[in-house]
């Protein structure tokens, strides 16, 4: 599923918390880190995007030598996590890896949550940037875009499938844009809604580029279109929306975020921990080969980043027409 360099995490994605330790005692580094850190995950263990803070849960940990685990908190798109960090105690030791993307277009679809991602997370570190899929399975004889709008013409009421907010929002502008009329089914992880998508459940399915790739190199799936305004390196003759007539693009993004009252130094250091990580090769290859490329940033335009995208997202959600406000 992933290079050879991540066999060891293989292993670990279908365990519960996993505590990773580097080899060796802590440096004098102040007071910080006093106890583990846990990075809470929004998604499913042994999801495509749980792989992601797994990955950096143990890069993170050999660099800082520290001890982290993860903590998984699914649910609602990701708000159960958000509002779960958000509600901790400020110390550093909780900190959320989650979709930034994801968290900005809550705010909108969700509008009575109880956190507001802007006001109640302080930023640490933007981590990628990657697209949304449209992917059929293998047993449909759609073979592109225009074929797909073609045949859900013919058939209304068909259904898609998606675990995401970036998902939900690329497959509502898909809807709107396309003209046709299809029927959102939200899943737990994405991993479930691609079994529906075998049983023929569902017509198609948004998805992040981690879970696909892996499910494409199994043969079980087609890829159909990618979100993103132009095409990405990690993913080479996938043509976008865009590219095939359909006016519509939507870029997801992964970051790091604390409780807003976490004290400056700590987000600096913990900053300089993903950093250092998203500049090594391997983090490099890893988020290459998984449909992405590495996004780096100081904790201050990661916080603005953030405004701007939820900024963002309210507009999309209106293109989407699922303002619910």
């Amino acid at each position: 599923m992933l290079h050879h360099r991540m066999g060891s995490l293989r292993s670990l994605i279908f365990a519960g918390p996993i505590l990773f330790c580097a080899v060796s005692a802590s440096h004098a580094q102040g007071d910080f880190p006093r106890e583990t850190i846990q990075f809470v995950s929004g998604y499913t263990v042994g999801s495509g995007a749980d792989i992601i803070v797994r990955f950096f849960a143990e890069r993170v940990a050999n660099l800082s030598r520290a001890s982290i685990i993860v903590l998984n908190k699914p649910g609602a798109t990701g708000n159960i996590a958000t509002e779960f960090v958000a509600r901790s105690k400020p110390t550093g030791h909780t900190v959320l890896v989650h979709a930034g993307s994801g968290m900005a277009g809550n705010m909108h679809l969700y509008p009575g949550a109880a956190v507001n991602v802007v006001r109640d997370l302080a930023m640490v570190a933007t981590i990628n940037r990657q697209g949304t899929l449209l992917v059929v399975h293998r047993d449909n004889p759609v073979q592109k875009l225009s074929d797909l709008v073609a045949a859900l013409r013919e058939k209304p009421g068909a259904k898609y499938g998606t675990s995401s907010t970036s998902g939900t929002i690329t497959g509502e502008m898909f809807r709107k844009v396309a003209g046709v009329d299809i029927t959102l089914v939200n899943y737990r992880s994405n991993s479930d809604s691609l079994r529906d998508l075998a049983g023929g459940q569902i017509d198609f399915v948004m998805i992040d580029p981690l879970l696909a790739l892996a499910e494409q190199r199994k043969g079980t799936i087609r890829f159909i279109a990618l979100s993103t305004p132009e095409p990405m390196a990690s993913l080479e003759n996938l043509p976008t929306f865009r590219q095939l007539g359909l006016d519509m693009d939507l870029t997801g993004w992964w970051a790091a975020a604390v409780p807003k009252d976490t004290p400056r130094p700590i987000i600096e250091k913990i900053n300089g921990w993903f950093n250092q990580v998203l500049m090594s090769p391997e983090a490099e290859k890893f988020l290459r080969e998984n449909g992405a490329e590495a996004f780096i940033s100081t904790p201050d335009e990661a916080q603005r980043y953030l405004a701007q995208s939820v900024r963002d997202w309210e507009r999309y959600i209106k293109l989407a027409n699922l303002d619910r406000k």
